[in-house]
């Protein structure tokens, strides 16, 4: 199953079609994105038996953000130990945990700010929550999980590291620092989904790939352990950390400036294209 965001409406998505839920379930299902997760288990039966095939036809460039105004929204830091030596961190024992604020996300396409200072790129693999819940067991942790989509943890590094403690809430939600999609995937759709291809390029060029299987911290364990503290609900979404790559790892450092396009993939889920638009002076 694959869940989309329409002209702002939640749809199904197979191939070039999309299945408005609202219609199709008769009003069962609300038509705001995050419907589909306010009663998990429920939609997942009704949407099991749902014919995508008779919807309409849409554009790949009419989707917005899949998982519009979260509850909560986690980030994860150090998850991949080849991009924890690049920043010269030793790996944490235990996931590190941060914020991006919900106010940056945004859609798979379309043009992100370019504020001053440092901005970088993460191509990450992001999960959505379906099932909430507290104390949240690993072995369990993956019926919680509706599915998986794309993210970039767009960071400006001058505010993240300014003064003698780290800004990464800040840093890391600038206005639309925070695409996601194109679509939420169900782990069924995926062969493995915790071995999937992941990468990004700017104008072309491939800066960072990698797999997910490289992770530190697993999906279940990453949704597992912010269950003991947090009560996880359903729409949340985790950015699982990034691969090697970023342009603060670089040496020389790089970062991204003016005009330039990002594109970000993951392997079974879809690629997200944006530009980079420095404001009229």
């Amino acid at each position: 199953m694959r869940l989309a965001n329409l002209g702002g409406r939640l749809v199904l998505v197979d191939g070039s079609r999309a299945l408005d839920v609202a219609t199709a379930s008769e009003g069962r299902f609300g038509p705001h994105p995050l419907d589909a997760y306010r009663d998990w288990d429920a939609f997942v039966e009704w949407a099991s038996a749902a014919d995508v095939s008779s919807g309409n036809p849409y554009g790949s460039n009419d989707l917005g953000c899949p998982v519009p105004d979260p509850s909560q929204v986690f980030g994860i830091g150090l998850n991949y130990a080849d991009h924890a030596a690049e920043a010269g961190m030793p790996l944490p024992d235990s996931p590190m945990v941060f914020t991006k604020f919900a106010s940056c996300l945004t859609g798979p396409t379309g043009e992100i700010p370019l504020v001053p200072g440092k901005v970088d790129w993460e191509a990450e693999l992001v999960v959505v929550i379906g099932r909430g819940g507290r104390g949240i067991s690993v072995e369990d942790a993956l019926d919680h999980v509706a599915g998986l989509t794309v993210g970039q943890d767009v960071s400006e590094r001058a505010l993240q590291t300014a003064g003698a403690n780290a800004q990464f809430n800040l840093g890391k939600s600038h206005d639309r620092f925070g695409p996601i999609g194109p679509v939420v995937v169900t782990l069924d759709e995926l062969a493995d989904p915790h071995d999937l291809a992941i990468g990004c390029s700017l104008d072309d060029q491939t800066v960072q790939d990698s797999r997910t299987s490289q992770m530190v911290f697993g999906i279940a364990e990453l949704v597992s352990y912010l269950s003991r503290v947090v009560e996880l609900r359903g729409g949340d979404v985790i950015f699982t950390g990034t691969p090697p790559g970023v342009g603060v790892g670089r040496s020389p450092q790089r970062f991204v400036v003016d005009g330039e396009v990002l594109t970000t993939w993951i392997e079974g889920i879809g690629e997200m294209r944006h530009r980079f638009v420095a404001p009229a002076r």
